[in-house]
């Protein structure tokens, strides 16, 4: 009786793993896929870069809600989220910040409208 019910916590286990590396392929490889076919390469890296950071959070929130238990195989989970932390940061690292302003849609060039009160002679703003 004791060796059936092991047996059977094994097979639940092996299951569960397979079920969190579902998900989390699922949720690198989709996005993924879909950044890399409809956008223009130049915003592929800052794009990438915040996928890999979403993905890291949803992996620690996941790892928070299974506690002391969040082991895939031999890998826990923390360490998985802390591997796409670091995916995302070399992503970040190796785009551009034009690129970035890029993908939120601002021109590289735009200041802001404290930046432009600044330049202004003698301190004094434009009146509109």
């Amino acid at each position: 009786m004791f060796a059936s019910h092991a047996g059977w916590n094994r097979n639940a286990s092996w299951r569960e793993t397979f079920c969190i590396f579902a998900l989390l392929s699922i949720l690198v490889a989709a996005p993924a896929l879909l950044i890399i076919l409809l956008l223009d390469s130049q915003l592929i890296l800052p794009a990438l870069s915040l996928l890999f950071f979403s993905d890291a959070m949803i992996t620690a929130l996941l790892a928070l809600a299974k506690s002391g238990t969040a082991t895939v195989g031999k890998i826990s989970l923390w360490v998985i989220a802390g591997a796409f932390t670091m995916i995302g940061c070399a992503a970040a690292i190796f785009g551009e910040p034009d690129q970035v302003a890029l993908l939120f849609g601002q021109t590289a060039g735009q200041h802001s409208d404290a930046a432009a009160a600044d330049s202004y002679p003698s301190g004094r703003a434009a009146v509109d």
